[in-house]
Parts: structure tokens; C-alpha cells; sequence
């Protein structure tokens, strides 16, 4: 279900804005219409959905529309065209009471500036969305307290902002946000202005708050690498206009054109990768059904030193080596399960980061298995993991 929905949103600056608008139904770019008008493109017929509990981020440089998005959709700015709807509710048409309303109950934002009060106290600067509010003094002071435990903040609530750490400071903002318990965040470059290591925290911060507290939240940023480790989805922005929207793997696989290629081609993709980017189709034996014999031929047309034993419904037993099954061949065996082996066997879940998956493949001589539900999906070798952080694509096929 779609807590966000957002329609052909567009923001003109300058006298008289309409005039950009049969210019950008013309399909006229932002420094076109510029050097015509002398109105500036802020926005440019963006339209796009945010699913309830989703972390959405918008991301693009220094003059792609992205801050002017996110104020955009509580209304900080007015648009000059096109809707907001949240919950089914077109903002762009409500009045400024109820507007207000929702900014202090349903959308909290949190700015790259902290914007805490250096004279309230810690606890102080987090009732304070709900002092607005009218709520009573001792239930702020037990929200704002809740929130400032969440964000591991419990014992500072009698300090000033000043006596805090950036990074801290920042916790703060988020623990005020929280305790006004809004449905959608907005968060604006809320972490660039924190040193690289405080910033790597918050975002991991962010994300196992996120487990907890479901909220929907938008996230802008000009940080690739931040967008990619933080985002279910990302929309990249240049000029006003939307060029792409999709998933980390989609924006990395898949980019719409030149530009957002530019965007990833300097990516760690190991840090964005899952096993399940990189594994390839194995190679399978079925013990209750086929002996030595099958296994030990399947190898050879594959070319394969091991192969994986598997029930019917694919659920995985483990692994048997070549050297083991011939030794039950030369024997005059026929029960297989006398070589499987278990203890070797490197077994991972399909979302693991291709980035933890590295080191497993020095520790193990076999094929990783990659399982789900159980079940073996598929398997991993070094040359795989190479194959896909050089950009080629791993075909499960192959």
C-alpha cells in the first residue's frame, strides 16, 4: 500500500511560474527554459510512490532538485503544479490549519542542521514537536524520554546540545522526530555534516531503528554510497527531473543512461551485492534416488570436483567429493550417503552481503551453497564474486 503518492509534482521559481509550463510539457530542458524565461526549473513533473515502511531515497548533486522535492511534499515550499497525496489525502489542497496539523502529527523532518535549541536541555529539545502539540508535560517528558533510550541517548536528557558530540546531536534530532511518533519521516541530508565513521553509524543506527519502528521515511542525500546502503529504493535526480527509480541492484545493473552510469561506475558493489547477485546454478546429486555411479558421471560431464546432495524438494543434505565416490565406485557401493560430507560445507543465506561472502571463499575448498528456506538456491565460487564486482552478470543458467 502506497503511504506516499506523489503526481506530476512540479516547483517553478521566479515571477509569474505557469509560464515554464507549456515549456516543460514541450519536454524543454531547465537551462532552456532559464535562458527563454529567466524562471528556474526547481522540480519538473516528478511522480512516483512510497510503499508504507519503506526508507526511499532521493538522491542527486548539488542542484538537482532534491531538497526542493522533499519540501515539497509537506508543503514548505508551495508546488506549481501537481499532488501530494498522503493516505489518500491531497495535501497540495488542504488548508493551512490542517497542514499544520500534519506536519506536527503525521510528517516529522530532520535537517543536515540539528536545529536543536542551545538553551533547552537535551529532553527539552525533544518534547518540544510535542509541546506545540499541547500535549501535558509529564506525557511529553515520558515520549521524549522513550525516544531518547531508543536512540541509546538514556542519561544525557540534562545536558545541553552543546555539551554533545555531532554525531550525538544528531541522535537528538532523531529521538524529537520519534517522539512526536509521525507516520512518515523526512530526512534532509540529515547526516552529511557528520564525520565519515560517525555518519557509517548513524546510517546503521537508522537501519536497526528502522527494524523496530516501521516508519516510512525519505531519505535525501548526495551520497551514492549512503543511498545504496540505506535505501529499499532510490530515485536519482538531475535538472528537476527524475532519471531513474529502482532498487540498489536495479540503479547498479540496470542504469537508465549515461548519467546514472557515471553515478555507480566508482561503487563497491560488495557492499551492495547479495549472494544471491552472484551465485550460479549447481550441480546436484539426489541420494534416495542415485547412487555413486550417477554422481561420480555428472562431475565428469560438468567438469566439477564436488557436488551437492540434495533431498527431491531441494533441501540440502551437503556435499560429496569426487576422490569419495569413486573410493564407493571401486568398492562396489551403491549408497551414496556414506560420502556426504557436512562439517566442510559453507552454507549461506541468499541475502548476505557479497562483501562477508569474500572471506568465506578462502576458508572452505568447495562451493558455497546459498540456501532459502532451507533449500539450495545456488552456489558460489571466488571466480563468481570477480565475475560480478567487475560489472558482468552471473547467469544462474551457466
Amino acid at each position: 500500500m502506497s503511504k506516499i503518492k506523489v503526481e506530476n509534482l512540479t516547483k517553478v521559481f521566479g515571477k509569474k511560474p505557469a509560464r515554464a509550463i507549456p515549456l516543460l510539457n514541450e519536454s524543454k530542458s531547465k537551462s532552456e527554459i532559464l535562458e527563454k524565461t529567466g524562471l528556474t526549473v526547481g522540480v519538473n513533473k516528478a511522480s512516483f510512490a512510497v510503499e508504507d515502511g519503506e526508507i526511499f531515497v532521493i538522491m542527486g548533486l548539488s542542484g538537482s532538485g532534491k531538497s526542493t522535492l522533499v519540501r515539497l511534499l509537506n508543503r514548505l515550499i508551495e508546488p506549481t503544479e501537481g499532488s501530494v497525496y498522503l493516505n489518500d489525502k491531497d495535501l497540495a489542497k488542504v488548508d493551512q490549519k490542517t497542514l499544520r496539523d500534519i506536519r506536527r502529527k503525521d510528517m516529522s523532518m530532520v535537517f543536515q542542521k540539528f536545529g536543536l535549541f542551545p538553551f533547552r536541555t537535551i529532553v527539552s529539545n525533544v518534547e518540544y514537536g510535542l509541546e506545540v502539540q499541547g500535549v501535558s508535560k509529564d506525557d511529553r517528558y515520558k515520549k521524549a524520554m522513550e525516544s531518547l533510550k531508543l536512540v541509546g541517548l538514556e542519561g544525557y536528557e540534562d545536558k545541553y546540545p552543546d555539551e554533545l558530540s555531532g554525531g550525538m546531536q544528531q541522535r537528538v534530532g532523531l529521538a524529537r522526530a520519534f517522539a512526536n511518533d509521525s507516520d512518515v519521516l523526512l530526512m534532509d541530508e540529515a547526516f552529511s555534516a557528520l564525520d565519515p565513521l560517525i555518519r557509517k553509524d548513524m546510517q546503521d543506527e537508522l537501519l536497526d531503528l528502522q527494524e523496530t519502528m516501521k516508519k516510512t521515511i525519505i531519505f535525501i542525500t548526495h551520497d551514492l554510497d549512503e543511498a545504496l546502503r540505506i535505501g529499499d529504493r532510490i530515485t536519482i535526480m538531475k535538472d528537476g527531473a527524475i532519471v531513474q527509480i529502482g532498487t540498489p541492484e536495479e540503479i547498479l545493473t540496470n542504469p537508465a543512461d549515461e548519467y546514472v552510469e557515471k553515478f555507480v561506475e566508482d561503487v563497491d558493489r560488495s557492499k551492495v551485492y547479495t549472494a544471491s547477485n552472484v551465485m550460479m546454478r549447481p550441480e546436484t546429486v539426489q541420494p534416495e534416488r542415485e547412487g555413486p555411479r550417477v554422481a561420480l558421471k555428472r562431475m565428469r560431464e560438468t567438469g566439477i570436483s564436488s557436488i551437492f546432495a540434495v533431498k527431491r524438494n531441494r533441501e540440502l543434505i551437503g556435499i560429496v567429493d569426487a576422490a569419495d565416490v569413486r573410493k564407493l565406485v571401486d568398492e562396489g557401493k551403491d549408497d551414496l550417503t556414506e560420502a556426504i560430507q557436512t562439517n566442510a560445507l559453507k552454507v549461506i543465506e541468499m541475502d548476505m552481503p557479497v562483501n562477508d561472502v569474500i572471506d568465506l571463499t578462502s576458508e572452505t575448498k568447495y562451493p558455497i551453497a546459498v540456501v532459502d528456506d532451507g533449500k539450495l538456491r545456488g552456489i558460489i565460487i571466488r571466480s563468481s564474486i570477480l565475475a560480478a564486482l567487475s560489472g558482468k552478470e552471473v547467469n544462474l543458467d551457466e
